[in-house]
């Protein structure tokens, strides 16, 4: 099935080069150029990804990212200009799912957005190969993609659910921010290791009662993370 791009950005050339890449690998590519005419596309119309932009008229890549966290789970990839790690680190804290610092090479981007909709598609994996992982009062179904606590299901974003998965299936072991790196983002992602500390975060903030003093994905200090059952 086509898969659905929106991108937006107020460089004209860039948004052009963008879409005609993005259509030869058979995407249908829609364009906007402002971040209040992002936020109505997405209202409008499903999408499989938005490529956008941290600096917009209008609202910022990151007001325009909150705004489509509040009615939409569309993975977002930010295209900043920006190097600085505290820029990286605001896009995650955003909702983003990943980022591409410009100038950036279409190769990367397509490598970026083709390992999301991987990630994403394992929704489709066969019932015959279903993996639950349960722990007392939470669960886990890596097939539906779904977890649940006391029964509850909890709405985590791709990255945050692979990375509980990935701990989930290795319980009481801990993993460096290294290794979890390379297992839940892939080999070929090399990026600030505090990526994986937002995400963390982020996960801790959605599936701990208390995320200072969390019951389930714990710091093993100087160490890494483990999942406690």
């Amino acid at each position: 099935m086509e898969k659905n791009i929106l991108v937006v950005d107020d460089e004209k050339l860039i948004v052009k080069g963008l879409k005609l890449s993005l259509e030869q690998e058979g995407y249908h590519v829609d364009c906007e150029y402002d971040g209040a005419a992002a936020i109505e596309a997405v209202k409008r119309k499903v999408y499989d990804m938005v490529l956008l932009d941290v600096m917009l008229p209008v609202m910022t890549g990151y007001e325009v990212c909150a705004q489509i966290r509040s009615f939409s789970d569309v993975p977002v990839i930010m295209l900043t200009a920006k190097s600085e790690d505290i820029d990286k680190i605001m896009g995650l804290e955003y909702g983003a799912d990943d980022y591409i610092t410009k100038p950036f090479n279409i190769l990367e981007v397509k490598a970026r957005i083709k390992a999301i909709f991987r990630r994403n598609d394992r929704k489709n994996t066969p019932v015959s190969e279903q993996k639950v992982f349960s722990f007392d009062e939470i669960s886990l179904d890596a097939v539906k993609r779904t977890v649940k606590i006391y029964g509850k299901e909890i709405n985590l974003r791709a990255k945050e659910f692979d990375l509980l998965e990935f701990l989930m299936s290795h319980p009481e072991q801990v993993y460096s921010r290294e290794e979890l790196q390379k297992e839940v983002w892939g080999s070929d992602f090399k990026d600030d290791l505090r990526t994986v500390d937002v995400h963390i975060r982020r996960l801790r903030e959605k599936i701990e009662n208390n995320p200072a003093s969390p019951e389930y994905v714990h710091t093993k200090w100087g160490v890494g993370y483990y999942f406690k059952h």
